[in-house]
């Protein structure tokens, strides 16, 4: 039988892949995104400045996810397209409670991003949040989430998109700062307002498997291309810059529930984040962990195997310029296990090309 998405017709070999990555784990094996320059992306970039922006209109933006995909036909590898709700990603938990959603262009991936300012300024208003389900924001969630499953169907992919529970909701009801006072200050208000978070979560993430079908029994998503079952996407960015014992107390518990109210989840980690690593790589219900990028750091592909040593055999995504991972590629140096995100393809013939040999692989 075809595949369901036009935009990936050799989709079923995909997902044979790919399971094989979430469920087997195969440490003698390497995975790979190949990605080659894009017409509409180069478009878009030239067209938007970055900064603050107006809420963008969910036709538009569908059409969007429509003509960026489609350039993706001819590149047969181990993704799958897929298109990203930026615009709900952080800003949508905030603004059904009451807060003031912004919006953020980023003409480098074509991303509209939200964020909403500090919601309270004190405890006294949190007895008062509530869902506001006839709001703007929450019909606007509603209304962007219908014009991209339609434009999306038949064709490409959606992404499941960013929780904020736990401490990342408190950085939206207080700012990150304030957080960390009141976590010493007022921890019981602290784990009531987790509790109301995990809630909050539960339902927006509810809505979104409502809306978008699984894709094959599985999610699609922009970090690990498609898992099976329902499959969450988390951060634990707000321990970053604490101690491992500190996620140990406020972080851990929080990432584990909530991972066991779907199939699973995924998580990323900043390079200011590695020393969590080995705590990370335990959290019950993880599929799979981003290793990403960040200045001052290096980059995690140059110091993979180390990485690898700390987290098993949990998958692993990292991203690797084209250049560099030819190299490895040809001296067999990499590890395996490891879906390689890899940037500056010059086209789709030699992505092809290249695909053939990571599929040949062997450690």
């Amino acid at each position: 039988m075809p595949f369901p998405l036009a935009y990936c017709p050799d989709g079923h070999q995909r997902l044979e892949r790919l399971r094989m990555l979430y469920e087997q784990r195969p440490q003698d094996r390497i995975f790979a995104e190949m990605r080659v320059p894009n017409e509409v992306l180069k478009r878009f970039a030239a067209e938007h400045a970055p900064g603050y922006a107006p809420r963008p209109d969910p036709e538009d933006r569908a059409a969007f996810w429509e003509a960026l995909l489609a350039g993706r036909r001819e590149v047969c590898d181990d993704s799958i397209p897929v298109a990203y709700l930026s615009e709900l990603d952080q800003g949508i938990y905030g603004a059904v409670v009451g807060g003031r959603i912004q919006y953020m262009v980023h003409p480098e991936n074509g991303w509209v991003s939200s964020m909403v300012p500090p919601i309270l300024e004190d405890w006294d208003g949190f007895g008062r949040l509530a869902v506001d389900r006839e709001g703007d924001a929450y019909r606007y969630f509603l209304r962007l989430l219908e014009c991209v499953r339609e434009k999306a169907r038949g064709q490409f992919g959606v992404s499941h998109f960013i929780l904020i529970d736990g401490l990342n909701f408190l950085f939206e009801l207080f700012g990150a700062s304030r957080t960390y006072l009141e976590i010493t200050d007022n921890p019981a208000r602290v784990r009531d307002a987790m509790d109301f978070a995990y809630r909050l979560n539960v339902e927006v993430q509810t809505v979104f498997f409502n809306a978008i079908p699984l894709l094959e029994g599985g999610t699609c998503s922009n970090m690990a291309e498609w898992i099976p079952g329902r499959i969450v996407s988390e951060s634990v960015d707000p321990f970053h810059m604490a101690s491992v014992a500190y996620f140990e107390r406020w972080g851990r518990e929080p990432v584990e529930r909530i991972l066991a109210a779907f199939d699973g989840g995924v998580l990323h980690i900043h390079g200011n984040g590695r020393h969590l690593l080995p705590a990370v790589a335990t959290v019950k219900g993880l599929k799979a962990l981003s290793l990403l990028n960040d200045r001052g750091f290096p980059p995690a592909f140059s110091v993979l195997s180390g990485m690898k040593k700390r987290t098993g055999n949990l998958p692993l995504v990292v991203e690797a310029e084209f250049g560099e991972f030819v190299e490895a590629l040809e001296g067999r140096g990499l590890p395996g296990g490891v879906l390689y995100k890899v940037k500056n393809v010059p086209d789709p013939a030699v992505a092809n090309a290249c695909m053939d040999r990571v599929r040949a692989y062997r450690i």
